[in-house]
């Protein structure tokens, strides 16, 4: 932790900040994995939508 005092005394502490890196392009797997989750997510809340409609 990085601390730095003022000339009253007061301390300032800093926290350490990680060290940064860029994300990487999703695999071929991990795009048909999100395409499976993405499908199923539509397919629940359509489900939902049409059952709120029926039941009101």
């Amino acid at each position: 932790m990085y601390t730095t005092i003022n000339e009253d005394g007061v301390l300032n502490n800093y926290a350490t900040e990680p060290q940064m890196y860029y994300a990487e392009y999703p695999a071929i797997w991990q795009q048909r994995k999100y395409l499976l989750q993405s499908a199923f997510a539509t397919l629940i809340v359509s489900t939902l939508v049409l059952v709120a409609f029926s039941v009101s």
